[in-house]
């Protein structure tokens, strides 16, 4: 037998259930990850409390949960390549991550080999936010002498390897409360207070203009961003349906390029970026790491281990 946490009913933190289950093992075509560490995303929560996001994703009840994980391969199925007995991995299957083993399958899911250099718990926060923002920045051309409103604080220290070193953007804006403000300006951005009048405050502190804009949690900064005279094909958004207001370019991670990732570690192993963490749960609390991950005002990551 082995752990995972599961959910019988939609609904909030409180559905969450650790329970043991029969221990699963890699078939053809899968390898069987011996899980570490799992990074919360908001999509986790969202699929557990929307039945018709849920379905999108092609989950049903009973299901898993998690989506973003770390930890080494322990077993190889037969017809697979390029993993081992023993490699440390990180990658993500929905639905499929917070459990003692992931078993996922490398030609369809997301996997990838961790650097020497990257703790899991780092790892394990690297997929569903490094491609997002990669999409989303990559969907609107960021280059370099670019003034960028980005909504949302994590993406600040993600987008970094959208641009070169040599060539960054002139500026980030990124969209918070007041108690996010210091942790932005760790990453180099300078705050702004979300919320009614946003695009009056953007306008005051940028009076050359905003070249592109990026909105990872809702439409206020696209709607803000065409306010300010930004077009429409310079702004992305990913939580605003097919449909976006003005015309902005809809995008998410499954839009991101394979090299993304790779990408991302390589300039976490150099120092560029950093994905911080805000804090760390052992799986028996996955409750209350998933409710502090809901409230959506944590400066940064939550990370639960196993």
């Amino acid at each position: 037998m082995s752990r995972a946490v599961m959910y019988e009913t939609f609904g909030g933190p409180e559905v969450l259930e650790l329970r043991e289950v029969p221990e699963p093992h890699a078939g053809s075509g899968e390898v069987r990850v011996r899980v570490s560490a799992v990074g919360l995303n908001p999509m986790d929560w969202v699929l557990t409390s929307m039945p018709e996001m849920a379905e999108q994703f092609g989950i049903s009840l009973p299901s898993g949960f998690g989506t973003d994980f770390a930890g080494v391969v322990d077993e190889v199925g037969e017809g697979v390549s390029g993993f081992a007995m023993g490699d440390r991995v990180y990658g993500s299957a929905v639905g499929r991550a917070a459990a003692d083993f992931a078993v996922v399958k490398p030609s369809t899911d997301t996997l990838l080999h961790t650097p020497e250099e990257i703790s899991d718990e780092v790892a394990s926060t690297l997929s569903v936010a490094g491609l997002t923002a990669s999409a989303a920045l990559a969907a609107v051309d960021v280059q370099a002498g670019d003034t960028v409103l980005i909504g949302a604080p994590l993406a600040v220290s993600a987008w970094s390897p959208s641009s070169s070193p040599s060539s960054p953007v002139r500026r980030v804006i990124g969209t918070a409360s007041e108690g996010t403000f210091d942790f932005l300006r760790q990453f180099g951005a300078d705050p702004v207070t979300y919320g009614p009048g946003l695009e009056d405050r953007v306008r005051a502190m940028v009076p050359d203009g905003v070249s592109a804009a990026t909105d990872l949690f809702g439409t206020e900064t696209a709607e803000a961003a065409l306010a300010l005279g930004v077009p429409p094909e310079r702004i992305s958004t990913i939580a605003a349906g097919p449909n976006p207001p003005g015309g902005v370019r809809p995008t998410g991670g499954l839009n991101a390029q394979p090299e993304d990732l790779k990408r991302i570690t390589d300039a976490i192993v150099a120092g560029e970026i950093t994905m911080p963490i805000a804090a760390t749960f052992p799986i028996k609390q996955i409750g209350e790491a998933v409710q502090l991950q809901a409230g959506r005002h944590v400066h940064g990551k939550i990370v639960v281990n196993l």
